[in-house]
């Protein structure tokens, strides 16, 4: 069995950097056109587009229109989007005690739930337009990239971003559940040797994150990208609504 992607074209958000930049190499070497999603880092950005024949697309995702902007960036490039790939996120430490609480909430939402929403809000009415066209069975796959903190929480500062990632479970399943030419999987990582992560990392000490893991060492982006180009690849369309845990079993449910 080869997953090939070819003549597919994948937006992936988050793209510049970590799981992103993996999911986007990876998806181009099936075969797939990649959008290259970034918020500020166009050198990196730029650099992920150079080295798989993509585009570079520019959004920040905490403000309100930037997801149906990008959406429609995507579209004027490609003609369409077959793969939508949401893994921007943030990972804001908030004290329960920090008088900027409720803003770190609001920009966690913001990016890592809300613009999410409103990125498979397009995908869904895509597919719909595709389907009254003439194109039958499932003609977008959408992957969320969630965490294993929406199944077991996270500690007190990071209640936002378990709150966040709880609500693109939900919002993975509901989106399956339509079908409608759609397909909707998630995948949720643990810690993952990541920019995101390092600071949790370094408090930490590598040795207590990865002692958590079943394996003989630390989840690294390139693990995560080849599911998620099996599960976008239409082999796993029967998987529809289901998030897969890939964080070496540092969290079993």
């Amino acid at each position: 069995m080869q997953v090939r992607l070819d003549g597919r074209v994948a937006l992936v958000t988050g793209a510049s950097r970590g799981i992103g930049r993996a999911v986007a190499r990876c998806l181009a070497a099936c075969g797939a056109q990649v959008g290259v999603h970034y918020a500020s880092d166009r050198v990196s950005a730029e650099a992920v587009a150079a080295e798989t024949g993509g585009t570079a697309l520019q959004a920040d995702l905490s403000e309100r229109d930037a997801p149906d902007t990008l959406w429609g960036a995507a579209l004027a490039r490609f003609g369409r989007v077959d793969v939508l790939v949401a893994n921007a996120g943030i990972f804001e430490r908030a004290p329960l005690e920090a008088d900027g609480w409720l803003d770190a909430w609001d920009r966690t939402q913001a990016v890592n739930l809300r613009a999410t929403a409103a990125l498979c809000r397009a995908a869904v009415r895509h597919a719909a337009e595709r389907r009254a066209g003439g194109e039958a069975g499932v003609v977008v796959r959408i992957v969320t990239v969630s965490s294993r903190a929406a199944f077991r929480g996270d500690d007190p500062d990071y209640w936002a971003y378990a709150a966040s990632k709880g609500g693109l479970v939900a919002l993975t399943k509901s989106i399956a559940r339509a079908g409608a030419g759609v397909a909707a999987f998630g995948v949720a990582p643990g810690f993952t040797r990541t920019d995101m992560a390092a600071a949790s990392i370094a408090e930490q000490g590598e040795a207590a994150v990865a002692a958590g893991v079943a394996l003989d060492r630390l989840t690294e982006p390139d693990d995560i990208a080849p599911l998620v180009a099996l599960l976008t690849s239409g082999l796993a369309d029967h998987a529809t609504g289901t998030t897969v845990d890939v964080n070496g079993a540092s969290y079993v449910r």
